[in-house]
């Protein structure tokens, strides 16, 4: 496996960073999860529209354009041999010393990593996922914006080791508020009543680029959207409730905290929205050769 990493494509076992890299000190740098599938990065401009939008956030000056970047995902992807694929995109503030300074880091470090990934069991998109709620809180978005892809996932972290403890895959982690936020790893979606609902970005929650497509097909496919708050009572009470996200694509949810949802396995729009997915993946994006 190669790895890219500041402009060269470097062996796996020397994809070397400093220990004194504020990425691993502090967390202080910014990424990207993105997917290719036969040969098409999907989505590719938004993720990299969205990694630069991080980092301008953050005030870290990117070391190289946009379509520098692009390029470099994709020689990646072609050096590596890889038809389909998981990308990780990272960015950090680079090396420095001991202190908090940004100042003293004098240039980023970046690293481009492609290769497979399996988030969860196929036979899980087929019977649904089983969730539950957790106590660990969702950050709130005035001490750090949600919109952020930081690489410091603690919080998530936190709220998965719970899930964990409970012998489920995933966790439903709530705002400061109360109000229903995200999971983990992925945006929470929920169908009522011919409508299809997802918390707003205000309430604490990552604007996903899988989100916004689900966003999108679910108009073509006839049913109303909209962002709107929502408790756990309208989640456990939804006719159906769905994950998305870039590794979990679209994921059914059936058992939320030992409730069953709708009829206990994956609804007929999911189902549905999940075929509708599939195909996009293979025509919206940046294709490449091997």
């Amino acid at each position: 496996m190669k790895i890219y990493l500041n402009g060269k494509l470097v062996d796996k076992n020397q994809a070397l960073v400093s220990v004194f890299d504020h990425g691993l000190l502090y967390g202080d740098g910014v990424f990207e999860g993105i997917r290719s599938y036969d040969c098409l990065v999907f989505k590719l401009k938004e993720h990299i529209d969205r990694l630069y939008a991080s980092a301008q956030a953050i005030v870290l000056a990117m070391p190289m354009n946009k379509e520098a970047m692009m390029k470099a995902v994709i020689q990646t992807l072609k050096v590596n041999k890889l038809r389909d694929a998981y990308i990780r995109v990272v960015v950090t503030r680079g090396e420095g010393d001991l202190g908090l300074d940004p100042r003293k880091c004098k240039q980023p470090t970046v690293f481009i990593i492609t290769d497979k990934i399996v988030l969860y069991p196929q036979e899980l998109y087929e019977k649904g996922l089983a969730i539950v709620t957790v106590a660990t809180r969702r950050n709130i978005p005035e001490a750090l914006s949600p919109q952020i892809k930081s690489l410091n996932y603690l919080n998530n972290i936190l709220a998965k080791i719970e899930a964990i403890n409970s012998n489920t895959e995933e966790a439903l982690m709530m705002s400061a508020d109360g109000y229903v936020a995200e999971c983990t790893g992925d945006n929470i979606f929920i169908v009522k009543d011919g409508t299809v609902a997802t918390p707003p970005k205000a309430v604490g929650v990552l604007g996903g680029i899988t989100r916004d497509a689900a966003l999108v097909l679910s108009k073509k496919m006839g049913l109303e959207t909209k962002e709107v708050l929502m408790t756990r009572y309208d989640v456990v009470n939804a006719d159906e409730v769905f994950l998305t996200g870039t590794a979990a694509e679209i994921i059914p949810v059936v058992k939320i905290d030992g409730r069953s949802i709708g009829k206990g396995k994956p609804g007929k729009f999911t189902q549905n929205l999940i075929k509708e997915f599939r195909k996009i993946t293979r025509i919206e994006g940046e294709r490449y050769d091997l």
